[in-house]
């Protein structure tokens, strides 16, 4: 009795966590013209209230599973929590958009600390057996965050002000630590000390690239800026990856890519993220730009897609450890692309919204699926102790192409349209939506190619081995 009790609690506290943390990823983004005219904000500083989040919990999302292998993830778990309501804090006391800026970075740390914690804790806390529904309920829940930030988010700007945004976080935050600190069992990683230079050139190498990312559509992709800081990030991570291949203790096992099933989910994962983050990013705006809704009912008008999570995850995740992850995965991609390309090819000025209910229901069909088996396929490759180092790579990967996804469909969006005129929204929208639908594609094909359990069993792994 005391383990389900133990389970449960884990399980409620990672969810509550891992929401928390992930809906700040998108929730901001309603809001951004009532903060551009209450703090007379800058276009670049608007920009950046979006990206130094994004940046800070894309670089250190390996540094946050590191320091919790090195130094216990219960006890990194609660800072990570406590930095996060710190941030939050900030950002909703800001008088200026500099400060709100800098308020952000300091939520994407403690996000970047959390995340991949959350998802080490309650694997090892659920029986192996039930593994695949626990971690279907969890991606399902970090899916339905990064999805209905928009649309919590225009409904606290237009209920309340946009300060609350922030503020809700900080009682939540408040509360979870110390129920973290008395609910959660401790448990540390394989190795005895940190790998510090491999820590600093991760953060260094994501650092360039995530930069010239989020850089590339103000200041040009062709610029020195650009180009330099992408450069230079890749030569430091190739630097990282050397030295990981020759480091007593690892921060992560450059042996994990020699798995298919690691290599390949973190792949059709990167794929996913790429065209959902950059297809919600144009559609939130397609309805509140060109059809003139307000953020609430813009939001309001995803909901197909975005609740779909809710009630498909846990199901999909029973489901994995029946039939295999890696199918599910597959037709989960397979869906989400043809609801993608299919809100390309009806999208216009006019349209009416019935025309989206339909992709809108198998694009999140599609999202549900996937994001149900993905932890718990990673997590398979890898021995118990060596999770949060998995886990850390799996967040990274993502993350980087939810980066990548809004910065090039939004350099696609300004080749081909940009903001005057309805149809010119429409002009730059749809071929963006169509690139993503055939990114998401290629990574359904990448999922299929996964080897099912049994394959994955045959050929011993090298750390068995070993």
């Amino acid at each position: 009795m005391q383990s389900r009790s133990s389970m449960l609690w884990t399980f409620a506290i990672t969810s509550v966590a891992l929401f928390m943390v992930t809906l700040d990823n998108l929730v901001v983004t309603s809001a951004l013209p009532v903060i551009r005219h209450n703090l007379h904000a800058s276009l670049s500083q608007l920009e950046w209230t979006v990206n130094a989040y994004t940046l800070t919990f894309a670089v250190l999302l390996l540094t946050g599973a590191a320091l919790g292998d090195r130094f216990g993830r219960r006890l990194i778990f609660v800072v990570g929590i406590l930095v996060f309501t710190a941030g939050s804090a900030l950002a909703a006391l800001s008088t200026s958009a500099t400060a709100l800026d800098l308020a952000r970075g300091v939520q994407g740390v403690g996000g970047a600390i959390v995340t991949p914690l959350t998802l080490t804790l309650l694997s090892a806390a659920v029986p192996r057996e039930r593994r695949g529904l626990a971690l279907g309920a969890w991606g399902g829940i970090g899916g339905l965050a990064v999805a209905i930030g928009p649309l919590v988010g225009g409904a606290i700007v237009e209920g309340l002000s946009w300060q609350w945004i922030f503020w809700l976080n900080v009682p939540i935050g408040l509360l979870l630590a110390p129920v973290a600190l008395s609910r959660l069992d401790e448990s540390h990683g394989p190795a005895g000390r940190l790998d510090l230079p491999g820590l600093v050139l991760a953060s260094a190498g994501l650092f360039g690239i995530v930069w010239g990312l989020v850089r590339g559509n103000s200041v040009g992709w062709g610029s020195p800026e650009v180009v330099g800081s992408l450069v230079v990030g890749a030569v430091v991570v190739a630097l990282f990856v050397l030295w990981e291949l020759r480091a007593e203790a690892p921060m992560l096992p450059m042996r994990f890519f020699r798995n298919r099933t690691f290599t390949l989910t973190n792949v059709s994962s990167l794929f996913m993220f790429f065209g959902m983050f950059g297809s919600i990013f144009l559609l939130i705006q397609f309805f509140q730009t060109v059809q003139g809704f307000s953020p609430l009912q813009a939001g309001l008008r995803i909901l197909p897609w975005t609740a779909m999570p809710i009630f498909v995850a846990p199901i999909a995740g029973a489901l994995s450890d029946r039939i295999g992850g890696q199918r599910i995965m597959g037709t989960g991609l397979a869906l989400q692309a043809i609801g993608l390309g299919w809100i390309a090819a009806v999208a216009s000025p006019t349209a009416p919204y019935n025309d989206f209910v339909a992709p809108f229901f198998i694009s999140g069909i599609g999202m549900a699926l996937f994001f149900a088996p993905v932890a718990n396929v990673v997590l398979s490759s890898v021995r118990p102790e060596e999770e949060g180092q998995a886990s850390g790579a799996q967040n990274a990967i993502r993350e980087l192409g939810g980066v990548f996804g809004v910065a090039v469909l939004a350099s696609i969006f300004s080749r081909y349209g940009g903001y005057g005129l309805p149809q010119h929204f429409v002009d730059g929208m749809q071929p963006a939506v169509w690139v993503g639908a055939i990114i998401v594609g290629i990574g359904a094909l990448v999922a299929l190619a996964i080897p099912s359990r049994r394959e994955a069993e045959l050929p011993q792994p090298a750390y068995e081995a070993a």
